[in-house]
C-alpha cells in the first residue's frame, strides 16, 4: 500500500494512501456540487419562465440575445455540474476513481464559469428591465468582475 502525503508543492499534510486521498477528494467535490446544483437548477427554472412574463416583450432584441445566451449558460452549467454523477455511474466499480475525480473537477470548474456567466446575464436582464441599459451594463460588468475576483483571482493567489 503506497502512502501519499504530498500536497503537490512538497509540503506534507496527510498520511494517506492514494485511494484514500482520491476518496477524500471525491467526497469533498460532491459536497461542493451539492451547494451549487440546487442553485443552478432554480436559476434555470426561473429563466425558462421569463418569456411567459408580461414584461419580457420590453426587452430589446440585444437583451433577448443576452437572455438566450444566459439560458444556454445556465443549462450548460446544470449539465456540467450534474455530469460527475453520470460519470460516477458509468465508472462505478471499474477502479477508475482517479479518472472520476479528474473529470469531475474539470466539469465543476467549467460549470462554475458558466454559472458565473449565467448569473451575470440575469443581472443584466433585471437591471435592464428595472433601470435601463446603462445600469444593466454597469451592473453586469461589476458582477462579472466580482466573480472573477472572488472565484478566480483570490483562490489562485492563495494557491
Amino acid at each position: 500500500m503506497t502512502q501519499v502525503s504530498n500536497t503537490g508543492d512538497g509540503e506534507s499534510l496527510r498520511n494517506e494512501t492514494e485511494t484514500e486521498g482520491l476518496d477524500r477528494n471525491w467526497i469533498s467535490l460532491l459536497q461542493e456540487l451539492r451547494v451549487v446544483q440546487t442553485g443552478v437548477q432554480l436559476l434555470t427554472g426561473f429563466l425558462l419562465t421569463l418569456p411567459f412574463q408580461d414584461r419580457f416583450d420590453a426587452l430589446s432584441d440585444a437583451m433577448k440575445g443576452v437572455y438566450l445566451a444566459t439560458v444556454l449558460c445556465s443549462i450548460a452549467s446544470t449539465v456540467l455540474l450534474i455530469a460527475p454523477v453520470a460519470t460516477h455511474r458509468i465508472l462505478f466499480r471499474r477502479h477508475r476513481l482517479d479518472r472520476l475525480v479528474t473529470a469531475a473537477h474539470r466539469y465543476a470548474m467549467a460549470g462554475l464559469v458558466l454559472l458565473g456567466l449565467a448569473l451575470t446575464g440575469v443581472v443584466a436582464i433585471m437591471f435592464y428591465l428595472v433601470v435601463g441599459e446603462v445600469a444593466a451594463i454597469c451592473a453586469a460588468v461589476g458582477v462579472a468582475l466580482t466573480f472573477a475576483l472572488v472565484w478566480l483571482v483570490v483562490p489562485l493567489r492563495s494557491r
